[in-house]
């Protein structure tokens, strides 16, 4: 996977995408080539696109889930190749074409290999524009909480158009899937249905979880490593090193009290356990 940066300026095809060529067409004399009425042309659509709408729409399950997920990659995953340098949100749109209305809004989505765009207040920072970042995201997760949101239908036909390599459908209702959890991958043929959780490609996995997050006792989506060990959150990570940091305060002590003991036995046989050898 080639390390990718933005886009510095947009193609032809992304200034007109409407208008782009056949991919079996031969390119016309000139084509390519941005002139400034199509540069200015791409940098008004970009004004006119609308990249919120403040419209809460989420539930609180959903939305906890979301942060689930996006925290625990940012505390304690790394890209086997890439490392920190990744892009993961929630509740974002992703627009996938030049034009209104070409936008998913997933529940979490991952990118590697790229960085947010500096200014997240210009309209290109917005939101993840798939021609400004040079690539779909490689994850896209999605939420079911009722039988409307298009999850096996619409969403996963754009999801497989736009040729984003793993797409993760979780039903803790099941309403829609039967086991509650389906991940697939785009192959040549479309998308297809993994039997295991594991996404080599990106190495990330995902698994469901019995445990307490916020407060909520109930059963969440959680990245995991190759080895199913799942990625812990911010909070986890504290609390597991304050748990480490107490293991070890009560194994000095308890070395304390053995050294005591000891000591205490050689004085009885008359033995001064600090004098010198």
């Amino acid at each position: 996977m080639a390390d990718v940066q933005p886009a510095i300026a947009p193609t032809a095809e992304q200034v007109l995408p409407e208008q782009s060529r056949g991919t079996n067409d031969a390119p016309a004399e000139g084509e390519g080539v941005l002139t400034s009425e199509m540069i200015a042309e791409f940098k008004r659509r970009m004004e006119t696109l609308v990249t919120e709408d403040d419209t809460p729409l989420d539930n609180l399950f959903s939305a906890k889930q979301q942060r689930l997920l996006v925290d625990s990659l940012y505390a304690s995953w790394q890209h086997p190749t890439f490392g920190k340098r990744f892009l993961a949100d929630a509740n974002v749109g992703v627009y996938y074409r030049l034009e209104q209305g070409a936008v998913v809004v997933p529940d979490c989505f991952v990118s590697v290999g790229v960085t947010p765009i500096a200014d997240l207040w210009s309209k290109a920072g917005r939101s993840y524009m798939v021609w400004m970042y040079g690539k779909p995201p490689d994850v896209v997760v999605e939420v079911v909480s009722n039988r409307e949101g298009g999850e096996l239908g619409e969403k996963l036909a754009v999801y497989e158009w736009m040729r984003v390599l793993y797409y993760v459908v979780y039903d803790p209702q099941r309403l829609l899937v039967e086991d509650g959890l389906r991940v697939y991958e785009n192959t040549a043929k479309g998308f297809r249905a993994l039997q295991e959780g594991w996404m080599e490609a990106v190495g990330l996995g995902v698994q469901t979880w019995q445990g307490t997050y916020e407060g909520v006792e109930a059963v969440w989506l959680r990245w995991c490593d190759a080895s199913g060990n799942v990625l812990l959150t911010g909070e986890e990570r504290a609390e597991a090193a304050e748990r480490a940091l107490e293991d070890a305060r009560r194994a000095l002590e308890a070395e304390r009290q053995r050294a005591e003991r000891l000591a205490a036995r050689l004085r009885a046989l008359g033995i001064d356990p600090e004098a010198s050898a």
